[in-house]
């Protein structure tokens, strides 16, 4: 145990700490000299698999009013409410506050605690805070022993249909209940490299991620179908970071052989290029594409490093058009179950480019991320997003985005211009 704790306090960082969890095992020397038999033998631990949710050896513990030693005699020791432990690790933690106090007292308590440092050694496993009242329940990422305390980044949980969920027997029933639990820390937290901060899933994301590879999983690639569906999420809502995670969970499930994030310019690419490898943990690989000859590479290839590949829709378009690319390199990539996610679908892949990459892999399976899309009264081409990507997989409005303050409102005005023409603007508050 003392080797461990060691491993963790040489860790200290929430993102590094996350990696550790999700390794599914830990190796520690065998340190008892009577043990001759085995005596400075190296094992492996099995401490955290996120695939064995409420199964395998995935034991799961509530420790009620666990107690902090002060790390200090000038402190006072302290007592929690409750954490919740999976196989003996403690990755969640609540407290509690009565009727009429504000869930953000809960929330002070925390930062309280964590400036105390009570979340230190076997503590600095918790991933997730959650602060809750009987009407109300916040949570949030862990940001760490040297991370800041941001309430811009504390959320409210929500149902499907983007409802707030606060009453405290729902929350314990969906948000802290098995599996749930297992999965927030499993697939839904985002151990983001580029900023150093671990980063937890809002409920719309959750749900257009799983609504994606749900669909993937249910897939029967022996009949041609290629719409999969699209996600209605507004401007300013993380569709890059909901989108990374529908790639990754694709690709660890072994649902698809290639998950290709089709983006339509190439800053576009590039940007969304370093955030998916910020996203990706030490195992994982995000492929660039510096040409159409290293993309047929890539998507021809069986390395499963080569499974997550970012690229324009201009280089994805040209595969069959140029030159040098044999009909046998196109029959052995269609070989493959091959996923394609397209950013802001409600732009040009209304045109020729996504009709070649369609007709170039007819086997392959599309889904779409877009915060306008195309309806009936405003079709491209006579064709709606529907039209060309299936059903909608789930909807987070520009109305919910402003409800929940995770997008700036506006105010519409009137304003007298040229000719005393009256024009309608918009402008931010």
């Amino acid at each position: 145990m003392h080797q461990i704790l060691e491993q963790i306090k040489t860790l200290r960082t929430p993102v590094r700490l996350n990696g550790f969890i999700n390794g599914k095992t830990v190796t520690v020397k065998r340190d008892n000299p009577d043990d001759k038999l085995h005596f400075g033998k190296e094992i492996s631990l099995k401490i955290y698999d996120r695939q064995e949710i409420a199964g395998g050896q995935s034991r799961y513990q509530i420790a009620q009013q666990p107690k902090f030693t002060a790390k200090t005699k000038m402190l006072s020791d302290r007592r929690g409410d409750f954490t919740l432990l999976i196989n003996g690790m403690p990755v969640i933690h609540v407290e509690l506050k009565k009727s009429g106090i504000p869930v953000s007292q809960a929330c002070y308590q925390i930062q309280k605690y964590a400036h105390e440092g009570v979340f230190t050694g076997l503590f600095s496993l918790v991933q997730i805070f959650v602060a809750m009242t009987p009407e109300e329940t916040l949570y949030f990422a862990n940001p760490g022993a040297d991370g800041k305390y941001n309430p811009d980044y504390y959320f409210h949980w929500a149902d499907f249909n983007n409802e707030p969920v606060n009453n405290w027997e729902k929350i314990a029933s969906d948000l802290l209940s098995i599996p749930m639990a297992h999965q927030m820390i499993g697939f839904y937290t985002v151990a983001d490299t580029t900023d150093n901060i671990l980063k937890v899933m809002r409920s719309y994301q959750y749900y257009a991620a799983s609504a994606i590879s749900q669909r993937v999983a249910k897939r029967k690639w022996s009949e041609p179908n290629q719409r999969g569906g699209y996600i209605w999420h507004t401007t300013g809502s993380g569709k890059t970071m909901t989108s990374f995670k529908s790639a990754q969970l694709i690709a660890n499930s072994g649902d698809a052989d290639k998950v290709v994030f089709l983006m339509d310019r190439i800053e576009l690419g590039t940007q969304s290029l370093i955030e998916y490898r910020g996203f990706a943990d030490d195992r994982e690989s995000v492929q660039a594409t510096e040409n159409t000859g290293v993309l047929v590479t890539k998507l021809k290839r069986n390395n499963p490093g080569d499974t997550l590949i970012v690229t324009s829709i201009q280089k994805m378009s040209r595969v069959m058009e140029e030159s040098g690319y044999k009909a046998k390199d196109i029959e052995l990539i269609n070989r493959k179950r091959i996923v394609f996610i397209v950013d802001e679908c409600h732009r040009d892949t209304f045109g020729d480019m996504l009709m070649n990459i369609k007709n170039t892999f007819p086997n392959a399976m599309f889904f779409g991320f877009t915060g306008t899309p195309i309806h009936d009264e405003n079709k491209k081409k006579m064709s709606t997003t529907t039209d060309v990507f299936g059903d909608e997989l789930h909807r987070y409005s520009i109305a919910d985005g402003i409800r929940d303050r995770n997008v700036l409102g506006f105010d519409p005005t009137m304003v007298m211009t040229y000719k005393d023409q009256d024009v309608r603007k918009s402008s931010c508050t």
